[in-house]
């Protein structure tokens, strides 16, 4: 677990308290068409339960704004915005301090700066005992960190307009039942989301999406653990041009060679995960025999996803 806090005089003993789960990059990304007629950049987040922020904000009535080490800044902005929002409740708050207790690894795609600012909105909004809607708490959070992906919105499969905040479709409630194990395709490599340029995709990309959006709406309509895992590789092989992961094409073939539905990643970072069917009855020994083919082609494992979790890997609990 990392503790980060932004330091401020702590008045008295009222808390808020929020928490954010993290997510395991995405199973779609790409530039799609909204309501208004217009073309977005766009994601379906793929979360991650098992990992998670949890932000504590203590208000203080004299000092004004957040004051943090610089690796908080996307914190203190979110905690700033979130203070805005309240400005006009009664009472004498002006600014305070957030302490972050985080077991999300940073610069690998687990969303760790959106699950510290997504805590952190809560936070602020529990110390005024208000509930925020998600889109609301996704607005937010774009405006402090530029990006973000929709973890927050955990009650929904959305098409996630990811600079702008905007659901540009919701798909349903819950996604098929998934396992994906996942791993580090760059052990040590850390990537910077604010970086990387924007992918510039042509024009079969481009239809490429919209086929890809229509198969995720059937699939999650249907419960479709293979059509998913389709959309999801071809989304991850679409992504290969612009960050692409060492070994991706092994893993291609380790998951066809064990029965799996596909292979997925975070479009911005080094993680992927290898996509299989939660109902399938020898689901335990597939994991296992996983498991032991990342190892084989020396990935470490970072944890499981779905409706069996595996065993801890050198230290690293699913």
């Amino acid at each position: 677990m990392e503790l980060h806090s932004a330091r401020a005089y702590r008045t008295g003993s009222a808390v808020g308290i929020g928490q954010a789960s993290a997510h395991h990059g995405e199973l779609l990304q790409g530039v799609f068409e909204g309501s208004d007629g217009r073309v977005h950049r766009a994601l379906v987040t793929l979360p991650y339960s098992g990992r998670g922020s949890r932000a504590q904000f203590y208000p203080s009535d004299h000092h004004w704004g957040i004051v943090g080490t610089p690796e908080l800044s996307k914190v203190r902005r979110a905690a700033i915005l979130a203070l805005r929002r309240f400005s006009e409740y009664p009472g004498p708050v002006k600014g305070g301090q957030i302490e972050i207790v985080s077991d999300v690894p940073r610069g690998i795609g687990m969303g760790s700066s959106t699950s510290d600012v997504t805590a952190t909105i809560r936070a602020v909004a529990d110390f005024y005992g208000v509930s925020l809607s998600h889109e609301e708490v996704g607005r937010m959070a774009v405006l402090a960190e530029c990006a973000s992906d929709s973890i927050m919105i955990d009650d929904q499969v959305v098409l996630f307009a990811h600079r702008e905040g905007v659901v540009l479709e919701t798909f349903g409630a819950q996604l098929p039942p998934i396992v994906v194990v996942g791993c580090d395709t760059q052990p040590g490599t850390r990537v910077d989301t604010l970086e990387l340029r924007p992918a510039r995709y042509d024009e079969r990309e481009l239809a490429s999406f919209q086929v890809l959006r229509a198969a995720l709406r059937r699939a999650v309509a249907r419960g479709d653990v293979e059509l998913l895992g389709r959309v999801a590789t071809a989304s991850a092989r679409i992504n290969e041009r612009f960050l692409p992961k060492p070994g991706f094409a092994q893993l291609v073939d380790l998951n066809r060679s064990l029965g799996g539905c596909g292979v997925q990643v975070a479009h911005s970072g080094t993680l992927a995960g290898l996509i299989f069917d939660g109902r399938r009855a020898d689901l335990a020994d597939t994991i296992e025999r996983c498991v032991a083919g990342l190892a084989e082609l020396g990935l470490p494992v970072v944890g499981t996803i779905g409706a069996l979790a595996a065993p801890a890997v050198d230290g690293v609990p699913a």
